[in-house]
């Protein structure tokens, strides 16, 4: 069972090894970043209040970070992907929301249709020569339906 909750500063060190282990087990994702930049970037994400932990046997499998209406991250640890976990988290923050934006990778196809599948429709892309990475990336947004 998912149990989701704010996250804590302590869980800095555990958010930023999930950043790490996507740029080191994802081939096409450049490594930018050290293991110690990656924690001090979730730390910051942390001290914002922006990011929502998701536990699984008291152990942190993922996160989520957005301010309310943009989302900055959605990262699960590989161990558990395509197990519901990103589902919990971004169904938690369109419940919170009228509406959410995100920006994430064209070579990412699985977080494409992952989006797509949770309603995201695709509003613009990038040849990416505006990321740190120089990937092409592509925004989607969500809105609640009207009734």
């Amino acid at each position: 069972m998912i149990q989701l909750r704010a996250a804590r500063t302590t869980d800095a060190g555990t958010v930023g090894a999930i950043l790490s282990e996507f740029a080191e087990t994802t081939s096409w994702m450049p490594s930018l970043h050290t293991r110690a930049e990656d924690i001090a970037h979730a730390g910051h994400l942390i001290d914002l209040g922006w990011v929502t932990v998701a536990e699984r046997d008291g152990c942190v499998v993922g996160f989520i970070a957005s301010d309310g209406t943009e989302i900055d991250a959605l990262y699960v640890t590989r161990s558990v992907r395509g197990q519901g976990v990103g589902s919990v988290l971004l169904n938690d923050a369109r419940s919170k929301a009228t509406h959410l934006s995100l920006w994430t990778f064209q070579a990412n196809v699985r977080a494409c249709a992952f989006y797509e599948r949770h309603g995201f429709v695709e509003v613009a892309r990038t040849d990416g020569s505006n990321t740190d990475e120089k990937l092409p990336d592509v925004r989607f947004e969500w809105k609640v339906e009207a009734a």
